[in-house]
């Protein structure tokens, strides 16, 4: 029988590891070995980041409205409760959208979400 050589098949795993560490400093885009342990730990980076920015998102969508919502006099956590009071059910990356594109209908928005809140206690007087 015929003995296997199997430089083919260990040259092409080489090479589908050197392409995706295309782009890395130093020996870890041309060494086989290094590029193997970096290529192994950008993958495990990538599928923890992909879960990363979905808070890094929510989080913009989130300063956004704060921002835009302290302009016409609430807080962030005065508006949503607001909202859920009002019965209003949307999510806050179209609020975020309607507040930088359609400033107007944003505050109108507000001011149902304001009018649903009960009235700010008066300054207790000291």
């Amino acid at each position: 029988m015929a003995r296997v050589k199997r430089g083919v098949t260990s040259h092409a795993k080489h090479k589908k590891t050197l392409d995706a560490a295309k782009g890395f400093y130093g020996r870890r885009k041309n060494t086989i070995r290094t590029a193997k342990a970096a290529v192994d730990r950008s993958m495990q980076y990538a599928t923890r980041d992909r879960k990363v920015k979905k808070r890094t998102i929510r989080a913009l969508w989130i300063q956004r409205l704060n921002a835009a919502v302290r302009e016409l006099g609430l807080t962030y956590s005065r508006f949503i409760d607001g909202l859920h009071k009002a019965g209003i059910e949307l999510d806050r990356k179209v609020l975020s959208e309607l507040a930088i594109t359609e400033p107007e209908a944003f505050k109108a928005i507000v001011e149902k979400a304001k009018a649903a809140l009960p009235a700010a206690p008066a300054a207790a007087a000291v």
